[in-house]
């Protein structure tokens, strides 16, 4: 879990839980439980955006392997077309 994961979970769960609190406080007439929500749906808004970013990482991360195998082998093929022995022909 990279760091990006574990703070866009916490960030969204924070979230979460302040969102809750302040719908609590909204059924008990509370006047400020907006001062509870604004921050509730900017940190599921990050979490959100923080989750996405890290699954976005992982996947270039896996292209790039990928794509660094792919050179590699054809590097070892080309570096074995270059061992073999040349044919010569008898006319030469």
């Amino acid at each position: 879990m990279n760091r990006f994961l574990k703070r866009g979970l916490i960030s969204l769960f924070v979230g979460i839980a302040l969102n809750i609190g302040g719908y609590l406080m909204m059924e008990d007439n509370q006047n400020h439980y907006g001062w509870l929500m604004v921050p509730g749906v900017i940190l599921f808004g990050l979490g959100f955006i923080l989750v996405l970013y890290s699954f976005m990482r992982k996947v270039e991360a896996q292209g790039l392997r990928e794509e660094r195998a792919e050179d590699k082998e054809k590097k070892k093929r080309f570096r074995l077309e270059l061992k073999k022995p040349k044919k010569v022909s008898p006319a030469s």
